[in-house]
């Protein structure tokens, strides 16, 4: 078993193969990137970022830390290990997309018992991958986009996308044929009993069956469903702001959940996973 750094990077301004020399990664057109002292290498150029500081704040990760680190999604995280590690392949390239703090990846690694696995956790977010490689050395840690992967055509066994915003035609290019594609996002009561709370209706939220996107095919879709508690305000708070639903809320939602002690809510994640053509 050997969990390990992903190779075959991608220079984020011509695409070009990268070359780790000493401590920076290199293109043939000499397009130079220096690791930082934590461990991650910084592939989002300024031209295609959107805003100064683009993705999740310190504080949202900080509390995503928390939160995850409590073992409140360990079910989730569990059950997407276990759909990789089924795989029939010993030696696989594994990407997780919008990989906030690391969490899945390092669930992943701690379960691993069999495989030979490069790890590679990309996120828009600095705060987010310098958190992630201070907590784990062992996968490759990225700042980049999902919208111009700095990865290598077909060059990826297994992609994640937990929670974000799929860029297909992307995660096409970076599969291999045959490589799979597992998707998290929220089933239709999925934290209810918070949203209740917050705000002034609440209906199931709606999970469209979804067709498959090009180059790709789904090969199974599985619901984790059970109830956590919460038993103190900043575990609320910090639920609260790893979710969309903290901006979406009123003034008078949000003060509602702050004045929360304990609580118990559903999680309710559907696992799709897709095949690509």
């Amino acid at each position: 078993m050997v969990n390990a750094g992903f190779t075959r990077l991608a220079c984020p301004i011509d695409g070009k193969p990268l070359q780790l020399q000493d401590k920076s990664w290199r293109c043939p057109d000499n397009h130079c990137f220096d690791q930082a002292r934590q461990g991650y290498v910084h592939l989002l150029p300024v031209q295609q970022k959107r805003s100064r500081d683009p993705g999740d704040s310190k504080e949202m990760i900080a509390a995503r830390r928390r939160f995850l680190n409590s073992g409140f999604y360990q079910p989730v995280a569990d059950t997407l290990a276990k759909a990789v590690l089924t795989s029939p392949h010993h030696e696989l390239a594994c990407l997780d997309a919008g990989c906030g703090e690391g969490y899945y990846l390092r669930v992943l690694s701690s379960l691993n018992t069999t495989k030979s696995i490069q790890m590679l956790g990309l996120d828009i977010s600095k705060a987010a991958i310098i958190s992630a490689a201070k907590q784990d050395k062992g996968p490759s840690w990225v700042v980049g986009s999902n919208a111009r992967l700095p990865v290598q055509n077909e060059s990826v066994d297994c992609l994640f996308s937990v929670f974000g915003f799929p860029v297909y035609a992307e995660f096409a290019r970076v599969l291999k044929p045959g490589g799979h594609l597992y998707m998290l996002d929220p089933g239709p009561e999925h934290l209810r009993q918070l949203r209740e709370i917050i705000y002034p209706q609440v209906k199931s939220q709606c999970v469209e069956e979804k067709t498959d996107p090009p180059g790709f095919a789904t090969q199974s879709i599985e619901t984790i469903s059970y109830m956590i508690r919460l038993t103190d305000g900043q575990q609320i708070a910090d639920l609260l702001l790893m979710t969309p639903h903290l901006f979406r809320a009123s003034a008078a939602g949000r003060a509602l959940a702050a004045e929360l002690q304990h609580i118990e809510v559903q999680v309710e994640v559907r696992l799709r996973t897709l095949q690509r053509l």
